[in-house]
C-alpha cells in the first residue's frame, strides 16, 4: 500500500475510489497524567505524551489502510492527520486520505 501526501503519484494511472480514515483515541495512565503535569511546569518534552501520540498516530493509519484495503485499494493519496483534545490528558487522532486503485 503505497501512502502519500501528495495528489499524484509520479507515473501512475488511478482511478478514486474515495474517502478512507481511520481514528483513535488514547490516554496515558493516572499516574504518567500526573508526572507529565508536574514536567509541564519546569518545561521540557512530555516524552509520554509524545509516545501516546506516536501510537496514535501509527494505529489511526493502520486502519486507514485496512479501510483502503477493504475497497480493494492499492494506494491513499493526500494523506493527512488531524488531533484534537477529548479529555484532559486523552487525543483523537485520525488519518484520512483518498483511496485510489491504479489502471
Amino acid at each position: 500500500m503505497i501512502l502519500t501526501t501528495t495528489e499524484h503519484i509520479p507515473g501512475k494511472d488511478y482511478e478514486i475510489l474515495g474517502l478512507v480514515r481511520g481514528s483513535t483515541i488514547q490516554s496515558k495512565n493516572l499516574g504518567k497524567d500526573i508526572t507529565q503535569g508536574l514536567k509541564s511546569l519546569v518545561g521540557g518534552e512530555l516524552s509520554a505524551y509524545n509516545e501516546m501520540m506516536t501510537e496514535a498516530r501509527a494505529l489511526a493509519t493502520k486502519r486507514m489502510v485496512a479501510d483502503a484495503e477493504s475497497q480493494g485499494a492499492d494506494a491513499v493519496v493526500c494523506m493527512r492527520y488531524v488531533s484534537a483534545s477529548v479529555a484532559q490528558g486523552a487525543a483523537e487522532v485520525m488519518a484520512y486520505g483518498t483511496a485510489v486503485k491504479f489502471c
